[in-house]
């Protein structure tokens, strides 16, 4: 009797000690990795649409926890001497951290004529906190090539493009065998919004769109500065019925991605275009992030709509912040040169946006996918 309860009395004591561990281990503060960077290019090998690209390949930028040692630097978008936008710190094909688990990865899909590099501040911040995070130039809709009115017009083939995406990441020689498989979430901004809710199974009815835009052409969604130099939405459905009639006639096929298990929308746009019955039916985690004073992507028509139809998605809305607040920081030069692109509410500091959403970001994708 004394030997079982002197047995007992050391079993309690050890998953005490064990709980408080944990406990301990809990209130500690978040372990903050050096941030790796580096580009991969892949090339799908099924047929595919790519949209009137110049290259028809999936350029992307990935960004990882990185060794110790690591020597971040500044990254920026334009020319080193005269930048227009600042992309965060980060030490360019720096060494993996060590880790005895694999990484989460997550998959970012950038807004309408932007690119990669605009999700970097996104990026970085996921890797500092130990994810593997990977942005996709999509096809006809990046800033670093030509636009294409397909890359406007057919968004849905975006989807496709992260699918590809994951597929490249595991199997890639240097990531593929560092990537948890079962901890894959995705993230996007504007278009890129839609583009991550269309992996979680929203359709989109894109006759709702031609409608308005027919009715109402001024809407902000029908005449994005990005598409100033690309006519107008008619004559751009015009163009793209001539050579890509198969993609338009799947437009409302789902593109669920079963693998991705959360998904966090920032400003998501052409949100009157998801059909209810997509977004009810939607069981992936759902977080929304938008600005109160968004022109582009209207909290009513976008944000709200879409939170209001899928069960559990949870919106925050902030104050006074506009569209564009979520493209990477403007330096003086990118302010002179950029002009809408750079346009911050009064009071607005978009860096501390930033910071808001990525703190945001990291604990969704940590609640959902550790």
């Amino acid at each position: 009797m004394t030997m079982r309860v002197s047995l007992l009395v050391f079993v309690g004591v050890v998953i005490g000690a064990s709980a408080g561990a944990q406990k301990k281990e809990k209130n500690q503060p978040p372990t903050e990795f050096k941030v790796g960077m580096t580009s991969r290019v892949f090339h799908p090998k099924m047929q595919r649409n790519w949209r009137g690209a110049q290259h028809q390949e999936l350029s992307v930028l990935v960004w990882y926890p990185a060794a110790e040692n690591a020597v971040e630097t500044q990254q920026v978008i334009g020319t080193p001497d005269a930048p227009l936008l600042l992309a965060g710190k980060a030490a360019e094909h720096a060494a993996m951290a060590p880790a005895l688990n694999k990484w989460p990865l997550i998959v970012l899909s950038h807004g309408t004529g932007g690119s990669a590099m605009q999700m970097a501040w996104l990026g970085i911040a996921l890797a500092r906190a130990g994810y593997i995070a990977v942005a996709v130039n999509h096809p006809g809709n990046n800033a670093l090539e030509p636009y294409t009115a397909e890359g406007f017009v057919l968004w849905w083939e975006r989807a496709t493009d992260l699918s590809e995406l994951i597929d490249g990441m595991l199997a890639d020689e240097e990531f593929g065998e560092r990537i948890d498989k079962d901890r894959i979430g995705a993230a996007g901004f504007s278009i890129g919004g839609y583009t991550v809710l269309a992996l979680g199974g929203a359709r989109a009815d894109i006759s709702v769109i031609i409608d308005l835009c027919k009715k109402q052409p001024d809407t902000p969604v029908c005449r994005v500065p990005e598409m100033k130099e690309m006519g107008t939405p008619e004559q751009m459905l015009a163009a793209v019925r001539k050579t890509s009639g198969v993609s338009l006639a799947r437009s409302a096929e789902s593109y669920r991605d079963p693998r991705v298990r959360a998904i966090f929308a920032i400003a998501p746009a052409v949100g009157m275009t998801l059909t209810h019955e997509s977004l009810h039916a939607m069981r992936v985690p759902v977080d929304i992030v938008v600005g109160a004073a968004d022109p582009i992507a209207t909290p009513k028509d976008n944000a709200d709509l879409i939170r209001s139809q899928i069960r559990g998605a949870k919106e925050t809305e902030l104050p006074n912040v506009a569209h564009y607040t979520f493209l990477d920081t403007c330096t003086a030069a990118g302010k002179q040169q950029l002009g809408v692109f750079c346009e911050d509410p009064p009071g607005v500091d978009r860096e501390a946006v930033h910071t808001q959403v990525d703190e945001m970001a990291v604990g969704f994708f940590d609640r959902e996918l550790r």
